[in-house]
């Protein structure tokens, strides 16, 4: 049977420990190591290596991988930028924050998927998290409604992101990128009496991540606004 997620590290306290090694340069080592190796790179035994110390001596500061992956998540959280948000409409100030979120997800593309498995209690993440529920609050969400609209801008930035990174891992050529749309919008146009309305309207070779994230984030803040009582 599998064994349970030992609890988050959020909830213990850091050691009391003063030696070469600490739980911030043990974090920002793992950091390096899954933005070069991604999370199955990731072991105790390759960071311990890279910071030339036992593998051991890493447990007694972060206790396992899952508390060591919930550091590093939040390492990076820290890079969304958090100013210029207060005093913005509320559609304004998610776009820009959300944007901000998109492009830290594409610098490390392992964090869409970690932060949709694990709780997001760390500084960061909380003051990010914060700054989200207290936008859309401000204008005029609460209770379970605030929650999904949340949930729904959250889901869409992760699953976005994550789609974009694992595709432009997978092209890396752009004559070839540009060949197979080409070849799938052929297909695609050649069986429109069994599917006209995707050969009418599925553009297969648009390649705009950007242009396309904009105009998904603003079909889904037009949800959000119909939801909200003027």
């Amino acid at each position: 049977m599998p064994q349970p997620r030992p609890p988050t590290i959020w909830l213990a306290d850091e050691p009391d420990r003063k030696p070469r090694l600490s739980r911030q340069r043990i974090t920002r080592a793992a950091v390096a190591l899954l933005d070069a190796e991604g999370v199955e790179g990731l072991s105790m035994r390759r960071l311990a290596a890279r910071l030339e110390a036992g593998t051991m001596s890493l447990y007694e500061y972060v206790g396992n991988r899952e508390n060591l992956l919930d550091l590093a998540v939040d390492e990076v959280i820290a890079e969304i930028e958090l100013d210029g948000v207060d005093d913005a409409p509320w559609r304004e100030a998610l776009t820009r924050q959300l944007t901000r979120s998109r492009h830290v997800m594409g610098r490390h593309p392992w964090l869409p998927a970690l932060m949709s498995t694990r709780p997001l209690l760390g500084p960061n993440a909380l003051a990010r998290s914060e700054l989200i529920y207290a936008v859309l609050n401000r204008a005029g969400l609460e209770g379970p409604r605030l929650t999904a609209a949340v949930a729904a801008l959250t889901y869409y930035v992760q699953g976005y992101t994550a789609t974009q990174n694992l595709w432009r891992s997978s092209q890396r050529d752009p004559a070839a990128e540009a060949e197979l749309r080409r070849q799938a919008q052929q297909y695609l146009d050649r069986r429109e009496e069994l599917h006209p309305t995707l050969a009418r309207h599925a553009d297969l070779g648009n390649d705009d991540f950007d242009g396309s994230f904009q105009l998904g984030l603003e079909t889904v803040l037009d949800g959000i606004a119909a939801r909200i009582d003027p």
